[in-house]
């Protein structure tokens, strides 16, 4: 079956170019782009004041953070005009090893939206970390022949790398002895010791915050990522990366972003919405997006309207806004006006789905267990929390332990906790936090980056437990209490991280919840579930709180919570 689209403007993205003409599509491929006439084709649309350009490519996202399964995840970010992903499934991989792995290819098998895996590289993310499971790299060497499979995700452990730990680089030697990619992550390394990460085959890095800091990887061959979610807000950051000569090696990527933020605001569509509002050219994002994305990862025939491409195509109302009409995935329309065709969800075994379910193992809680065993005034470490940032600092406070056992809500410091749930240890991290605005009550959840362990922040410690307690009895989720009553909350009985409800369900539930946070005094500004979540993870500096404590990132060590 031919199909023409006539009269249309070709967003050409190797060379930048608007060309007026005709595009000729057969089955999944494009077989011309050129003027054509009517009988060429047995399906003719004419798309006159319409653009035509690839379909977008996120590069680096995590499914499980979208808190929805995968099929869920295609309804709401197809009709923006994201016809591949790249996804990392170390969330679920740190809960339920490699069944998570297996589950997460399974679920998105046969979507109308290509989803690419990169194989976790760090399970656990490092040794302060309690997770699910342990991945080696020979857990992961009957994943390379899916095709689906591009390589190694994120490599967070740069320690290992820059001491050439024997158990990383094992995964590492893999990944290329399959001719496979290796992602990066290395927030803030730079000289020596990023010539030594790199060197070891990383080809990649999503985590640049700054300009300067993406520039240096750029002239040192890596490909950098401009990412744009709900937490990590690092475009405004990396605007300049836009011009030339350094927009030809960068690419678009969520990261995470929460399903009321696409079904909002949009998706890789919105990023390009938002540079174009700053000023940037809109044909230099959807290049980011599209071709430049698929040669990141080395997807040939991928990423571009020219003949012998895929035909995963956009039909565009207007340029400038990326107003997606209709989208098109290996030549079939998926989506139109912003709704995704109806499509079949993949069947799952039912021994397979069991093995991410009911993942919490975990004894009540009860306030007593949040308490600092210290009297007087001590000079604490405390996680300082920075706007629309993962990175922390660490602060040094006069913390009075006379006054509610170091909560100073005057001061903005609460308590958190790292509660390890896994295999019941009991381990509990405990710390205080400052840049939550939070005055009363608490939040908890079972997303806690990398490990998923339950992380709980509070102004008071009846309320943790209450809270660590109800997300206990959800099997996973997310929860605010304020004096001993829950709020809102939201189940996500899949490994304590996705929800087994619809996306409009699971939007309504994830708004309630956000909204609900106001009520404990927290600002409009902060996305205190988000910024939680990465608390405990232990690769991004510099102050983190684990199951095991205090973890100064920088120098990969406990540290105590006394400041001696």
């Amino acid at each position: 079956m031919k199909t023409l689209f006539k009269n249309g403007t070709v967003v050409n993205v190797f060379t930048g170019e608007l060309e007026k003409a005709d595009v000729l599509m057969q089955d999944d491929r494009i077989i011309g782009v050129d003027a054509y006439d009517d009988a060429d084709a047995d399906i003719v649309e004419d798309i006159t004041g319409k653009y035509l350009c690839p379909g977008f490519i996120d590069g680096h996202i995590h499914i499980e953070s979208s808190m929805v399964l995968p099929p869920e995840l295609v309804r709401i970010a197809l009709p923006h005009g994201t016809t591949s992903i790249v996804t990392d499934p170390h969330e679920i991989a740190n809960v339920s090893g490699k069944a998570g792995i297996a589950y997460m290819l399974a679920a998105s098998e046969g979507l109308p939206m290509t989803v690419y895996v990169m194989l976790p590289s760090c399970v656990p993310a490092t040794k302060f970390d309690e997770s699910g499971a342990v991945l080696n790299a020979e857990d992961l060497e009957e994943f390379y022949d899916h095709p689906r499979v591009l390589g190694l995700a994120e490599m967070m452990n740069y320690p290992g790398v820059l001491c050439r730990d024997e158990t990383v680089m094992k995964k590492i030697e893999q990944a290329r002895r399959h001719g496979k990619r290796i992602n990066g992550h290395a927030p803030l390394l730079s000289g020596k010791d990023l010539d030594s990460y790199i060197s070891a085959g990383v080809y990649d890095d999503h985590e640049c915050s700054n300009f300067d800091e993406a520039v240096e990887r750029i002239r040192k061959g890596q490909w950098v990522m401009i990412r744009r979610g709900t937490a990590a807000r690092n475009l405004e950051g990396l605007l300049q990366l836009f011009e030339a000569p350094y927009a030809h090696r960068c690419l678009l990527v969520t990261d995470d972003k929460y399903p009321a933020d696409i079904m909002k605001n949009g998706h890789i569509d919105y990023i390009i919405r938002r540079a174009v509002g700053y000023g940037k050219n809109v044909i230099t994002g959807i290049q980011m997006a599209t071709i430049q994305a698929a040669q990141c990862f080395g997807l040939e025939r991928l990423g571009a309207i020219a003949p012998g491409y895929q035909a995963d195509l956009l039909i565009l109302d207007d340029l400038n806004t990326v107003a997606v009409q209709s989208v098109y995935k290996a030549g079939k329309k998926v989506a139109e006006d912003g709704k995704a065709f109806p499509f079949a969800s993949p069947a799952i075994p039912e021994a397979l789905q069991r093995e991410v379910c009911g993942t919490f193992c975990l004894k009540p809680l009860k306030a007593e267990d949040f308490l600092f065993p210290l009297d007087g005034v001590k000079n604490c470490r405390v996680i300082g929390l920075l706007p629309k940032e993962l990175l922390t600092v660490e602060r040094h406070e006069q913390i009075d332990f006379a006054k509610s056992n170091g909560i100073d809500v005057a001061q903005d410091i609460v308590k958190i906790a790292v509660i390890e749930r896994h295999h019941q240890t009991g381990h509990i991290g405990l710390g205080l936090v400052k840049g939550l605005g939070m005055k009363v009550g608490a939040i908890a959840s079972s997303v806690s980056h990398d490990s998923h362990n339950l992380i709980v922040a509070g102004a008071s410690e009846a309320d943790m437990a209450f809270a660590a307690n109800r997300i206990r009895a959800l099997g996973g989720g997310l929860v605010v209490v304020c004096d001993g009553q829950v709020i809102a909350e939201l189940s996500l009985p899949y490994g304590g991280l996705m929800s087994d409800g619809g996306s409009d369900e699971v939007v309504a539930q994830d708004q309630a919840v956000r909204r609900s946070t106001a009520q404990l005094g927290i600002p409009e500004s902060v996305q205190p579930f988000m910024t939680t979540a990465f608390v405990s993870l232990s690769v991004i500096p510099h102050l983190k709180l684990t199951t095991l404590g205090l973890i100064d990132v920088d120098q990969q060590k406990i540290v105590p919570f006394v400041v001696e």
